[in-house]
Parts: C-alpha cells; structure tokens; sequence
C-alpha cells in the first residue's frame, strides 16, 4: 500500500470512509466489520466516521462505536488512524443540523473518546460551519482539545480558503487535514485543494465517486473516466481515484464503502498510473 502523510503520521494513500455502514440503507453489521476488515488486510490505516453517521435519533455515534468493534476484532487495529469529526447533527428524521458551539464540540468530543475507547483522538475535525457561531470560536475549541491533549491532531470540514487560512492561525500552525467534497461532478473545492497543497495541509475528499447514489454511475455520466477505464482494463471508479491521487502528493481520498470488494477496488488505484494526456482529459471534464 502507498502511503501519504497527514500531519505527521503516516497513512495509506486511500483511507475507508465509513458513513455507508450507518446510515440510511446501510447493510448488516457482519458484512459491515467485513468490510472494515478487508481493508485492514488490504493495508488501509485510515478510516473516517463521524459522531453524526447514524440513522435513528437514539444511536449518535453508531459509525463511531462500529469502528472501535471492529478494530478491537484484529490484529491490526491497533496501526489506524481514525478520523472522527463533530458539530453536525442529525435528529433522526433524515435531516442534518449543526452546533457549533464550543460546549457542543467539547462534549461531542468526550463522547467520540468514550465511543471510541481511546484516551486521544488521533484526528478530530470541525465538521460543518455554523453560521449562528463565529467561526473562531468553534475552531478554538478544537484548539483548547488539541492543548489538552484529547485529541493528537486537529482538522476541519467543509472550509473555504478563508476558513482554512483562518483555522490554520487559530491553532497555531496545527491544521493538519481540509475534507472537503470533491468529485467529478463536485469541482468547486479545488480552490481549496490548491490551498493545501501550497500550505502542505492534507486535503481528504469526501464523496470522492460522487456519492452513495452516483458512484455507481460514474462511468455512463462521465465518458471521458469511462474511456481510461477501459484502456487499463480497470472500473471508472478506480480511475477517478487515481486521477485524485495526481492532483497533489496532499490528496488522501476516503472513498465511501459497504462491501469488500468496493473498498478493495478502490484500493487498488494507488497502483494505477495515468499518463499526462489521461490527466488532462479527466481534467476537463
């Protein structure tokens, strides 16, 4: 497995983002820890969740406690980062809601330890702006886990580049990770994508296949991707991976999964080399 680095810990080039396993649709939870397994295997050590990655009202945290299950079930749970985040919400009815606040972000991260069986979390990111909270209070919040030692490194979500600036000084220089949306048909974070890469911040794109509904359809909606599928004899999805892996050595996807032969194929980007002119094509898109 290729690696990358976030912050200063050492990870594989593609991470597991696990939000499928917990929310709506979402399959049983054998074949979810077979999931997480196969990856482990597979030599993936970074998989992101989120307090918020739940379907019903009464089980916050279902992605989160998922994970420690599964980590604490092999042998190599003990080498994962797992990236939690908070601030987002979900009541249970199918919408999303956010606060912001400090008291909120400093509980939710208690929480997210507890759930997580850990003394520090090893990446704890600012999930969502709120726009009933200043900025700079919610990121210094992250600042005030990150000086106590509840978590070893802090990252947010969802930023522009003022935001991303603006964090960046709050915590000293400490902003280690932007996840930001990025796909195919989700272009407009590579403002903050080109941010990154000058600061030397991580930047993880989340719904990097274009969602749970869309990345099946990648291929039959973008020709281009399709075409380079079929001349490495490849998926159109293992393409848009290792398209995102040449934009910047910052780039660490977490593509989305619920079976193992998802996750496997897209692990097996970081083994695809796509010459300029298959870069330029998929650029254009």
């Amino acid at each position: 497995m290729h690696t990358r680095r976030i912050g200063e810990v050492e990870v594989s080039a593609i991470g597991l983002g696990a939000m499928p396993m917990s929310i709506e649709g979402r399959p049983d939870e054998a074949r979810s820890l077979a999931t997480i397994h196969a990856a482990l295997d597979a030599g993936v050590t970074l998989i992101d969740t989120a307090d918020a990655y739940h379907r019903d009202a009464d089980e916050v945290g279902h992605n989160e406690t998922l994970i420690a299950k599964a980590l604490a079930s092999h042998d190599l749970g003990k080498d994962v980062l797992v990236a939690t985040k908070g601030g987002h919400l979900r009541p249970g009815d199918g919408s999303w809601t956010l606060d912001g606040s400090p008291r909120h972000l400093k509980d939710a991260c208690e929480a997210s330890l507890r759930r997580l069986g850990v003394e520090a979390i090893g990446l704890y990111q600012f999930h969502r702006p709120d726009p009933r909270v200043p900025y700079a209070e919610s990121v210094g919040a992250v600042r005030d886990l990150l000086d106590e030692g509840k978590i070893r490194m802090a990252g947010i979500s969802n930023a522009n580049p003022e935001q991303i600036r603006q964090a960046n000084e709050i915590l000293g220089g400490r902003l280690v990770s932007v996840q930001n949306q990025l796909s195919p048909a989700f272009r407009s974070s590579e403002p903050e994508l080109r941010l990154c890469d000058e600061l030397g911040i991580a930047f993880l794109p989340w719904s990097p296949l274009g969602g749970i509904s869309r990345a099946r359809e990648l291929g039959s909606a973008y020709a281009p991707f399709a075409r380079v599928a079929e001349t490495h004899g490849v998926s159109p999805q293992r393409v848009c991976l290792a398209w995102m892996l040449a934009k910047s050595p910052v780039v660490v996807p977490i593509p989305g999964a619920s079976r193992p032969e998802t996750i496997l194929d897209s692990l097996a980007a970081t083994d695809l080399v796509l010459t300029g002119e298959e870069i330029a094509e998929l650029d254009a898109v």
